[in-house]
């Protein structure tokens, strides 16, 4: 039997998953809504937006597709999966993500603080407060020391987190997001949380809600200058294995988390199929949770997708039949670097349209198309802040990233630029 597939999102991790599932002997068509120049190599992208569920629900029936790969968080915070559950002609079609109960994990950090809580999950002491409560929320801040964590309690583009360095930062800071609304309606409730010290990386699960597969972990680079500073972005690199996450520190993650969470689901009755992104901080050698996300991470995909050996629509399959105890699954022993290049200005303005070359020489990496968009028959763009990623294997964390920075310096476009240093503290 050969499945009909869509994968909903754009971006790199959209093209990592398309790549992988394009190499399954069980695919029948595979159509990517709405796609990048990349994923339309693998099948056929398709002009809709993934929050329209009603026209993505008319596409899936028209195109007999049997299977939706839900990339980005939005639409299944959204509840893409619950409304083709509960519409009579789509409930056959399966789809690989949670249902919006399960999505709250990501779509509300105070919910997520309060099961992580309840369960006995490992993570940083809050207090969840609203613009009513805004004078505790201050009295909360005095009670702890500096630097102080603020987060939009909704989704906010990644954007919501705010790490202040002092007391009146913080003060206005909460101000802004509870009764200037600085993120809208994401900011209804602000959670403060007290500041961890340590080395962050991601852990990844894909579950049927019973059983589950734990995949690679990853650590990615959040900011846009070398050695970790400047401004966030939503990610300038991934490695794959993570040197320290050691087989104690995993075995300490599986028992402490990511168990107590899958068990933690099923105790609150909320069915979930799917991934689940564990953002986690290394404490002194014990693993904390910063955030759960209800997908893969961008760009940690693009380094843990290809590490997977053998075939992922297989694996959705039996998660999508509750029978994912049933898989096998092994991952190459290789290390695998990502480095992202964006454009000129970002995080902040930068401009689209800037002819892009290099990219039929690309032999010794993978190039996952992000940010690009097909001008011509013969020219590809960009069409965004992180614009390509660069995958390469190697049999140590050295040679894949030589190999990426090889293929970096040979593609090119008007303000090109890409961290030099990805991977610099695991030496």
């Amino acid at each position: 039997m050969k499945l009909n597939l869509l994968v909903l999102g754009s971006g790199g991790r959209e093209h990592a998953l398309a790549w992988k599932l394009a190499q399954s002997p069980l695919l029948g068509n595979l159509f990517t809504a709405p796609g990048n120049p990349g994923t339309a190599t693998l099948g056929q992208n398709i002009p809709l937006n993934p929050n329209d569920f009603k026209a993505v629900g008319a596409f899936c029936l028209e195109n007999h597709i049997e299977m939706v790969v839900v990339g980005p968080e939005e639409p299944l915070v959204n509840g893409i999966h619950d409304y083709f559950a509960d519409n009579t002609q789509l409930s056959g079609i399966r789809v690989i993500g949670p249902k919006r109960e399960g999505a709250k994990l990501e779509g509300s950090k105070d919910f997520a603080k309060g099961f992580m809580n309840k369960y006995g999950i490992p993570t940083a002491a809050s207090q969840t407060f609203t613009a009513d409560t805004i004078e505790e929320g201050y009295a909360f801040l005095k009670s702890m020391n500096a630097p102080y964590v603020l987060k939009a309690d909704g989704l906010a583009a990644g954007k919501g987190v705010v790490i202040c360095t002092s007391y009146d930062e913080a003060v206005s800071v909460l101000s802004d997001m509870l009764l200037k609304q600085k993120f809208g309606a994401a900011s209804v409730k602000v959670v403060i949380e007290e500041f961890l010290t340590g080395i962050e990386l991601s852990a990844f699960v894909l579950t049927d809600g019973n059983s589950c597969i734990i995949l690679p972990e990853a650590k990615d680079y959040k900011r846009i200058g070398e050695g970790d500073t400047g401004p966030n972005t939503g990610g300038m690199g991934s490695i794959s294995p993570v040197p320290f996450a050691s087989g104690a520190f995993m075995q300490k993650t599986e028992e402490r988390i990511i168990r107590r969470t899958v068990e933690g689901l099923k105790m609150e009755g909320i069915p979930y199929s799917g991934f689940i992104f564990f953002g986690l901080i290394n404490v002194q050698g014990d693993p904390f949770v910063i955030e759960y996300n209800c997908r893969m991470g961008d760009p940690e995909t693009e380094s843990v997708i290809p590490r997977i050996r053998g075939d992922l629509l297989e694996l959705f399959v039996h998660l999508s039949e509750g029978t994912l105890s049933q898989a096998h699954i092994t991952f190459d022993e290789g290390t695998f670097a990502t480095v992202v290049l964006v454009s000129g200005g970002y995080p902040d303005a930068y401009p689209k349209g800037k002819v892009i070359s290099g990219l039929d020489q690309v032999t010794e990496s993978i190039l996952f198309h992000a940010g690009t968009r097909r001008e011509s028959e013969s020219s590809v763009v960009t069409n965004g802040g992180r614009v390509l990623a660069v995958t390469s294997r190697g049999e140590t964390l050295a040679k894949a990233l030589e190999t990426c920075y090889k293929t970096a310096s040979g593609i090119d476009f008007e303000g090109i630029y890409y961290r030099k240093d990805i991977g610099f503290d695991l030496h």
